[in-house]
Order: C-alpha cells, then sequence, then structure tokens
C-alpha cells in the first residue's frame, strides 16, 4: 500500500498539523468510492497563520544562497523518484488516473524541480544599463516577492501544483499552497513530505488540507501574499482578478479551455486520428488543454470520423489500477452528472451520435458526435469529460475560424503535411498554445505555458516564469559628482 495516507494533516511551519475544525473531510477513492482518508480540515485561522509563519520563515529563504536553494529542489526531485511508485499508485487511487496518466504527471512534476535548480541562480544576475547622465550606472535586479498562494485543481494535482511552488522556491519565495481537498494526498501531502525530507526550512512551504467552506476566501483576501496562482474554472479565476486587482496582487491563472483540433485539407488522417485519441481521452478528458472540438475539412470529414469512432469503441474503461485501462472514473458524481446532463442536452436537441457510451459507476464511456454545430451549446462548453464533437468545416480558413469562435484561448492544433502553412495559419488561432501535427495537451518546463482570452493570465515555463514570481528593483550608482540646475 501507499505510505502516504498516514500524513493526512497539514504541513504547517515544518510540523503535520491537525486541523482545529470540527468538520472531516474525506478523501475517496473515485472508482470504487472507497474512503482513502479522513482529514480533520485546517481553520481560517490556521490559514491566517500559516501566512504569517510564511512571511517570517521567506525574509532568511531569501537570504540563502542558489547552491543552497538548488540542494533542496534537487533532494526533493530525488525523494519522489525514490518513492515513484508509491505515487503512482496514489495518484491512480486519488485521481482515477490511469498508468498512463499516473506516469506522466510525476515526471513532470520532477521535470519541473530539476528546471527549476537550473535557474535557482536568476537572483544573483545583476543587468546593467547604461545611462546618458555622466557616472550614473544602472543596475537592475530580480528580488523574491515575498509569499506565494497557490491554488490547486483535482485533475492534474501534483504537477499543477509544482507547476507555481518550484519556480517560488526556486527565487527565494514562501509558499502557502491549498490542494483541492479531493485530492489532497497528491496535490499537497506528496510535496510536503518531499520537502520536508528534502531539508526545506520550516514554514518557507505550508501546506493546507481544507475546503471553501471552512475558509471562504482567505488564500486570496489574505493581504501577505503578493502573488495567486490558480488554476481551475474561469468563473473562480474572474473573482480572483476582482481581488487581486483590488489589492494590487499579481495573479498567474490558467483557466478553462475550448481547444480546437484542426484537421485541414491535406492531412494525414490515421496520423491526425492517432494524436486525436490520445489528446480527447487522456485522464478521461479531465484536463484544461484537452481536445474539446475536432474541426475536420469536408474534403476529410468521413474518412477521419469513421477511422475515429472505430478507434474508440476500442479504447477499455473501467478500473484505473488495470495497466490496460485507457478510460478510467470521472473525479465524483457530480462530475458525473454534469456530463450527463451535457448528453441529454445534445440528444434532445437532435445532434447526431456517431458512438453512444453509458455510465457504470463513475466510469463513463466515450460518446462521439457528429455534424456539431460551432455554434452550439455542446461545441461552446468545456466537457471536460469523454465526450468529442466532429464539426465539419468547408475550408482551411473556415475551420480556422471556427477555431477561434469562443471565449477561450488556451491549446489548439493543426493537422497539415505542409508545416509552413500550419505555423502561419498557427499564428492565426487566438490561443496561448498551437502545436502543428500534435495534439492540445502538451507541457513543458521550458516552455512559455499559458492562455489567452478567458484561459488565463501570465506564463509559466523558463525563462518566462522569471517575471511572474519576482520583483524588478532599479538601482543607480552615481560615481561622478552630479551638477543639479538649481
Amino acid at each position: 500500500m501507499p505510505i502516504f495516507e498516514q500524513y493526512n494533516k497539514s504541513f504547517l511551519n515544518g510540523q503535520w498539523t491537525e486541523g482545529k475544525s470540527e468538520r472531516v473531510g474525506k478523501i475517496i477513492n473515485p472508482y470504487d468510492e472507497s474512503e482513502i482518508a479522513a482529514v480533520k480540515l485546517a481553520t481560517k485561522g490556521q490559514v491566517k497563520e500559516a501566512f504569517e509563519i510564511a512571511k517570517q520563515a521567506q525574509k532568511e529563504w531569501a537570504k540563502t544562497t542558489a547552491d543552497e536553494r538548488k540542494a533542496v529542489l534537487k533532494k526533493a526531485a530525488d525523494y519522489l523518484k525514490e518513492h515513484k511508485e508509491d505515487v503512482q499508485k496514489t495518484i491512480t487511487r486519488e485521481t482515477g488516473g490511469t498508468a498512463v496518466k499516473a506516469g506522466v504527471e510525476i515526471g513532470l512534476t520532477i521535470g519541473l524541480l530539476e528546471q527549476a535548480v537550473k535557474y535557482a541562480g536568476e537572483l544573483d544576475e545583476i543587468k546593467e544599463i547604461s545611462d546618458p547622465i555622466e557616472g550614473k550606472v544602472n543596475h537592475v535586479h530580480r528580488l523574491p516577492l515575498g509569499v506565494i498562494s497557490s491554488i490547486s485543481p483535482f485533475n492534474f494535482p501534483m504537477n499543477l501544483s509544482m507547476r507555481a511552488i518550484a519556480p517560488a522556491l526556486a527565487l527565494g519565495n514562501a509558499v502557502v499552497h491549498k490542494p483541492d481537498l479531493q485530492t489532497g494526498l497528491t496535490g499537497g501531502v506528496i510535496l510536503a513530505k518531499a520537502f520536508e525530507e528534502a531539508g526545506l526550512p520550516k514554514g518557507v512551504f505550508n501546506m493546507i488540507l481544507t475546503d471553501l467552506e471552512e475558509i471562504g476566501n482567505e488564500m486570496l483576501e489574505n493581504p501577505i501574499p503578493r502573488l495567486i496562482s490558480f488554476t481551475g474554472s474561469t468563473p473562480v479565476g474572474k473573482l480572483i482578478g476582482r481581488i487581486a486587482g483590488e489589492n494590487f496582487k499579481r495573479v498567474a491563472l490558467e483557466l478553462g479551455g475550448n481547444n480546437p483540433f484542426v484537421v485541414l485539407s491535406d492531412a494525414d488522417v490515421d496520423r491526425a486520428v492517432d494524436a486525436a485519441i490520445f489528446g480527447k481521452f487522456i485522464h478521461q478528458g479531465q484536463i484544461c488543454m484537452i481536445i474539446n472540438r475536432l474541426i475536420i475539412h469536408k474534403a476529410v470529414y468521413e474518412e477521419f470520423k469513421q477511422k475515429f469512432v472505430e478507434r474508440v469503441k476500442q479504447l477499455p474503461a473501467g478500473d484505473p489500477s488495470d495497466p490496460n485501462t485507457v478510460i478510467g472514473p470521472l473525479m465524483n458524481k457530480n462530475q458525473l452528472n454534469k456530463a450527463l446532463q451535457i448528453i441529454e442536452k445534445a440528444k434532445q436537441k437532435g445532434v447526431n451520435i456517431a458512438l453512444e457510451g453509458r455510465a457504470e459507476g463513475n466510469v463513463l464511456t466515450p460518446f462521439v458526435f457528429s455534424e456539431v454545430d460551432n455554434s452550439s451549446e455542446l461545441a461552446q462548453t468545456e466537457l471536460f469529460a469523454p465526450i468529442a464533437s466532429l464539426i465539419k468545416a468547408e475550408t482551411d480558413e473556415e475551420a480556422i475560424e471556427l477555431a477561434n469562435d469562443t471565449q477561450y484561448g488556451l491549446s489548439s492544433a493543426i493537422f497539415t503535411t505542409d508545416l509552413e502553412k500550419g505555423e502561419q495559419l498557427a499564428l492565426q488561432i487566438d490561443s496561448g498554445m498551437t502545436h502543428i501535427n500534435d495534439q492540445t495537451v502538451n507541457d513543458s518546463p521550458v516552455v512559455p505555458f499559458g492562455g489567452n482570452k478567458q484561459s488565463g493570465m501570465g506564463r509559466f515555463g523558463y525563462p518566462w516564469v522569471i517575471e511572474e514570481f519576482t520583483v524588478t528593483k532599479w538601482v543607480s550608482l552615481q560615481t561622478k559628482y552630479r551638477t543639479y540646475p538649481f
């Protein structure tokens, strides 16, 4: 059995601390709905305390050398590598993720730590800028922001937490982190344990196991954090944006997506189908970057549809602990019911069903709708489920227009045999990321990851993340006496 269930507490000031609330939260296996752990919830007062602790600890952490910070990050990565099997089992049990998903998630998490090791020395870099005033030397420094408020979701809780935590720590900041309680082990406990074993000084990383009912907006409204990092829904992102704006806090937001997968008239259909299967159905479609709309040129539409449906029929669904499973459970009954409501509405409106799935427990086998109208509710809803929408485009130009016809702009993909044309069209899609001859679910610690429009603000990935997690400071040195006009 994985070892992490025993740490069913918050991690405050370097100590595993039981919540002071009278309420108890349950962490449930989404496949068989068995209880994994029970957590006494942290209170609003404990969250306030965590920010005060982080504020004090950050002052000393900011004084550490780059080598000291690098050593901690490297040891945390080593801990995850050493306990990889237990971590992957926990990911599967807690998130309903398949073996493929669990492997991807821990790989991305370790990669984020290892990349952060490489840029921990950025605080020591001083940029010198010439000045027309005689004798003036300008130095531009980067300093830590201070304390970061980090909030992560249930779908990929480990790497989406570490995406903010690793750069924050590498650059001399302290962190108060709240994972989604449903995945509190994967998104919080495992990370806290890794940093504890790595020797991170007490109070630099604090992890809170609680829920919104218990703490309200304290993670957003507390005056101490200088940046709020959040991955989740666009409505919540808008709330965070309003609160942050009123309090002059920075934000790093990855929000919803309605990601188009565009198949042009000259595409290799077999390759496009391969990519679409993975990009639509990894982790049951519960990813912000997942393919939401498949937009296919009419010249290849029928061929794509036939091959895609045949492949989808073959996807094994069921127990995520079975290494052959591709489609595991949705996160909870609420997520399942949302998906079923979307399906029922589409049926009532007469949308063509190319493949009808079924619900078995929290497992929803794939549905494929075809000849979908891009302006329909089905096409304009972030599905977050194994539901595919096939949309026919009359021309390549219309395909790009349809791709842009959404309030979101996170990820996108184009399939074509003409790479030059593909890149030109990629620049016409209003999204933060476009992948040519690949699917929409791509991430890396060395690229500018983020969305446009209502899909978010800010960019993760080195070196862009440096700007997000530091403050720029101008120091001028007047080396010669300056003559003033009065």
